[in-house]
């Protein structure tokens, strides 16, 4: 008997404990997920766009619309910063990036502080906005290399039930 031919590759597996990350979050309207690896690829980080410590998702608003203070805009803090922020204690120069989407500005930021050096993104389904073109610029300008994910396989199914392992 011959290995299996039909295993998923690194991006695809990476990719998808990013969107995996994803479904932890209480957005009613996006959920974003993103994992950190290092070049033995293992990961180091993983977060999603959700509150910071502390603070209810309860008691914050999850709209998209309305005065700044009462939007989710001020309080949520992206996928991408999560997963630095909660990386396993390691320096993350030279780890790269998977994402769901393409970073903001402000992730973009972070994500060159820390010195990672590639960013692998699902959709970039707002690359005309001004947020979005000001990372790849900064990217650009820093040396940070990013790629849209190719997969083979359009989506994996999970199950939980034991006889199915």
């Amino acid at each position: 008997m011959s290995k299996r031919k039909d295993y998923i590759t690194w991006d695809e597996y990476f990719m998808g404990v990013a969107l995996l990350s994803g479904r932890r979050s209480k957005d009613p309207s996006t959920q974003v997920g993103a994992c950190i690896v290092n070049n033995q690829n293992k990961i180091v980080g993983a977060g999603y766009n959700g509150l910071p410590i502390g603070c209810s998702d309860d008691d914050y608003p999850w709209v998209k619309t309305g005065s700044f203070l009462e939007t989710k805009y001020p309080y949520v803090c992206h996928a991408e910063l999560n997963a630095i922020l909660n990386n396993i204690g390691m320096d993350l120069h030279g780890c790269r990036i998977y994402t769901a989407l393409f970073p903001c500005n402000e992730c973009a930021k972070a994500i060159i502080q820390a010195g990672i050096r590639e960013v692998i993104y699902l959709s970039d389904k707002y690359a005309g906005n001004e947020v979005f073109v000001a990372s790849k610029r900064m990217f650009d300008t820093a040396g940070v290399s990013y790629r849209k994910v190719e997969v083979q396989v359009e989506s994996i199914v999970l199950s939980f039930n034991e006889k199915d392992v």
